[in-house]
């Protein structure tokens, strides 16, 4: 039998830990500025203040596990590059900005002499206007040319949030040049009759890469005025283009280069990252291009006061009788409340979209309970919603009408949300690139400002609860994305070919793997060479062979029954595990039940209800090895890497209270099964290394299962993955091993180069699974170390000391050198040292996600 873990999102835990703070340089602060909506800094609470009355009582403050303190720093200025035009200089200073900060200054030299450069500076450092200047300038130029268009410039953003965001900035900061500079939103939300006119006219165009994809390069003689004159593309947050997703906008961003080079033009490009490992090596993957790192950052600092916080434990018992901690969801919902009644501007940040309805109907309750007016501050944030209601929501926090709001990372990246004084992160978001950018959300106008991470119950946050080392000690990540994986090439070729025919001569854009693509794709007759170039054969749109956030398909409806009212998308990957017949979902604080899912015409039917739980997804796993890559000996037994196929069939939901999380009941469900051919990582055990850890066969299987949980939710610290984007299947004796097998993969087809870390890793990333799963002072098993609400075997079996006994005789084993980095990570990652105290921990709740839903 085999025991499988799916890529999914994970929940809540941790626990007391007496450290002594820090002081670490993580930068947050922008550009000097008054913000006259808001009330003067002095008229605020401190943030360690707030912090002290969110923990008075002796119940609360054991929460508290370690507060780190950031002190405040003093910003460095330079002056402009005296080639930026006088009108563009004037109207920075029109908007309170006298002097720009010395990366500024420095990035935008860079911008004007023609050298592609990336900004790596911390959140609310002004990265915006290091590129906007040298832009703006440009397109002033570019006014003056005889058809006022002389220059054009790109800019790409993850979201359309942060599009939106940036063009009424761009359009405030360009108000004093008149008409010289036409900022324009170009996405799916933009109404038709405008998108000639943007095409036209519009010399300032923000979008995002799936509209680049779909809608701007495949239909480019249209743009052709544009991209003649194209100067510059911005890619903004570009650290958020990692993995498959990664991997893809690299592709598209090729596309882009060769289309404008058949039109003349080659564009600098200005990336803008937060903090991360080597960004300069990142950013030359992502456009092909070598690229200048500016990462200095010279903006001054509000004092950050950033708090762990562990849910306590409640009188309920869990699967196999382990001791339940409260959710982060029902603990966050609680902070929220607290920091709006003392109105404290507020940003909830939650990894799913259930989570973040689901906290912002709690703290509507809760508030209303003591101020109706209070519960109609707060709201939920999050995608799939319709763009009126994104909007109204944007226009309400920028406001201040909201106090309070639970978001999904859609408002993560780059979102000017002026004024928060507070930051509360249900679950560690998977990165520490990620903890940073959500944290600096608060304190953006220079104050002081308060961040509080609520753990879930799972190994990863309960591990750093009691290791803030972990995460205030170690740098950040590299940026992981590999452009040559053939399952991100193939249909990009095809696309560029149905763009203007590939020649020989595009082959060394799009990278040394096109020898082995082409071929297959001649083969499957989707190109036809004809004399020296390759031709799309098929009348469909090449672009829409693939959807670039490898979502897998057309978006599913939401409709509500009765009035045929649509409600929002859900993405195709999630929809077997989401709104599935019997599913909870929640929309704009309301909440439906799924009554069918048409997988043929992408519809989910919904109906408005009241259930007292939500549901969660189960599902089964099979694994096959297709081909070994690398293999390396640990002791008797073997660490392997190489290629994958892996089915799973989501087979029933369980029902969960709200609040406590009680299972009340599991209902089977009939959905067909999905294969996936990817990468893994694959350790096999021998029956010497078995006997020596005292493993029986009657406990095999449970060992083998958790120390594959365990691991899985370790990875995320050693693979910089999230953790839907991986999932794992264990195996007491695999038919294509002959041996006990754990396996964990990445969950995107083709792989995203998380196993790959992970075997890189190894060594310490099954060190720390190892000690996760012994300091946790549970005695059997529970969601800190070893159980998984999202296991498709229902958790059993589980066998807590003897995967802790497994994994030391493997490390035993374990070569001394690590196997070599792969080729542009040259990070080297080390672990946390290993727990000296035993933590106390318990359950939690992961949303279920498909392999490569993320």
């Amino acid at each position: 039998m085999a025991f499988n873990h799916l890529p999914a999102g994970a929940h809540d835990a941790l626990t007391p830990l007496s450290a002594t703070p820090v002081t670490h340089s993580v930068p947050m602060a922008e550009n000097s500025r008054p913000d006259r909506s808001l009330a003067a800094p002095a008229s605020r609470p401190s943030p360690g203040t707030v912090l002290d009355r969110l923990a008075s009582g002796p119940s609360r403050a054991a929460r508290i596990t370690h507060t780190e303190h950031l002190p405040p720093r003093a910003g460095r200025h330079a002056v402009w590059p005296d080639r930026i035009r006088s009108e563009v200089i004037a109207a920075v200073r029109e908007c309170g900005i006298e002097h720009p900060w010395e990366h500024q200054a420095l990035a935008a030299e860079h911008a004007l002499d023609g050298d592609s450069v990336v900004v790596a500076t911390g959140t609310a450092s002004g990265k915006s206007l290091a590129y906007l200047v040298p832009v703006l300038s440009t397109l002033l130029d570019g006014a003056e040319a005889p058809n006022g268009r002389g220059a054009t410039a790109l800019y790409l953003s993850p979201t359309k949030a942060l599009a939106a965001d940036q063009c009424r900035a761009v359009k405030g900061l360009a108000r004093p040049l008149g008409t010289a500079v036409r900022p324009a939103v170009y996405d799916g939300d933009t109404p038709f009759e405008e998108r000639e006119w943007i095409r036209q006219y519009a010399n300032y165009v923000l979008t995002n890469p799936d509209m680049l994809h779909r809608g701007v390069l495949p239909s480019h003689p249209r743009w052709s005025s544009f991209l003649k004159s194209l100067r510059y593309v911005v890619v903004d947050e570009c650290h958020t283009y990692r993995g498959v997703f990664g991997s893809h906008v690299a592709q598209v961003l090729r596309r882009l280069r060769r289309l404008c080079a058949r039109y003349g033009s080659s564009p600098v490009f200005l990336l803008a990252s937060a903090t991360a490992a080597e960004p300069a090596v990142a950013a030359r993957r992502l456009t092909g291009l070598p690229v200048v790192e500016v990462a200095d950052d010279a903006s001054p600092r509000g004092e950050l006061v950033f708090a762990l916080w562990e849910p306590p434990l409640t009188d309920l018992q869990g699967e196999k009788g382990a001791p339940v901690r409260r959710t982060a969801t029902a603990e966050t919902a609680d902070l929220l409340t607290d920091l709006t009644v003392q109105g404290i501007r507020s940003v909830a940040f939650v990894r799913s979209r259930r989570g973040a309805e689901l906290i912002s109907v709690i703290a509507q309750e809760k508030l209303a309970a003591v101020d109706r007016s209070l519960a109609r501050r707060v709201a939920a944030y999050r995608g799939g919603y319709l763009p009126e209601e994104r909007r109204a929501l944007e226009r309400a926090l920028h406001s201040g009408e909201l106090l309070g709001l639970a978001a999904t990372t859609a408002l993560e990246l780059g979102v000017d949300v002026s004024g928060l004084d507070a930051v509360v992160i249900a679950g560690y978001p998977g990165r520490r690139a990620s903890l940073w950018q959500q944290a600096g959300r608060a304190g953006r106008a220079g104050q002081g400002a308060l961040a509080v991470l609520v753990a879930r119950d799972d190994p990863l946050d309960t591990f750093l609860v009691h290791h803030p080392e972990a995460l205030f000690d170690q740098p950040v990540e590299s940026t992981v994305l590999d452009p040559d994986n053939p399952y991100v090439l193939a249909p990009h070729l095809c696309a560029a070919a149905a763009e203007i025919p590939l020649t020989e001569d595009d082959l060394e854009l799009f990278g040394p793997a096109c020898a082995d693509v082409l071929p297959q794709l001649e083969a499957a007759k989707l190109l036809r060479r004809r004399t020296r170039a390759w031709h799309w054969t098929r009348r469909e749109r090449a672009a829409d062979l693939t959807d670039i956030r490898g979502a897998g398909g057309r978006p599913v409806q939401v409709v509500e029954t009765g009035t045929g009212r649509l409600l929002g998308t859900v993405d195709a990957g999630a929809a077997h595990s989401t709104v599935h017949e019997g599913a909870v979902h929640l929309h704009q604080g309301r909440t439906y039940l799924v009554r069918s899912l048409d997988l043929e015409e992408s519809v989910a039917l919904v109906e408005q209800a009241e259930p007292p739980y939500s549901t969660v997804a189960r599902d089964t796993t099979s694994i096959s090895v297709l081909e070994t890559d690398t293999e390396i000996r640990w002791g008797a037994g073997r660490l392997c890497f190489g290629s994958v196929e892996v089915t799973n069939q989501v087979v029933s939901f369980l029902r969960r209270r709200l609040i406590t999380g009680e299972v009340l009941g599991e209902t089977k469900l009939d959905l067909p099964p999905r294969t996936l051919r990817t990468r893994a990582v694959w350790w096999t055990v021998t029956e010497d290394q078995l006997d020596a850890a005292r493993i029986t066969p009657e406990i095999l299987g449970g060992s083998l299962h958790a120390a594959e949980h365990a691991s899985i939710g370790m990875l995320p610290l050693f693979a910089t993955c999230d953790r839907w984007d991986i999932g794992g299947v264990s195996v007491p004796l695999h038919p294509d091993t002959l041996l006990p097998t754990v396996f964990v993969y990445d969950g995107h087809p083709g792989g995203a180069g998380f196993a790959e870390r992970a075997f890189h890793t190894a060594r310490s990333w099954l060190a720390a699974t190892r000690e996760a799963i012994a300091s946790c002072e549970c005695e059997a098993g529970c969601p800190s170390c070893i159980q998984s609400p999202k296991c498709g075997n229902g958790n059993d079996p589980l066998h807590k000391r003897g995967a802790v006994r497994l994994l030391t005789v493997l490390l035993r084993g374990a070569p001394e050198e690590q196997p070599d980095e792969p080729p542009g990570d040259g990070q080297e990652r080390t672990p946390a040292e290993a727990p000296t105290e035993t933590p106390a921990a318990r359950p939690a709740e992961e949303p279920a996600t498909e392999p490569g839903a993320g």
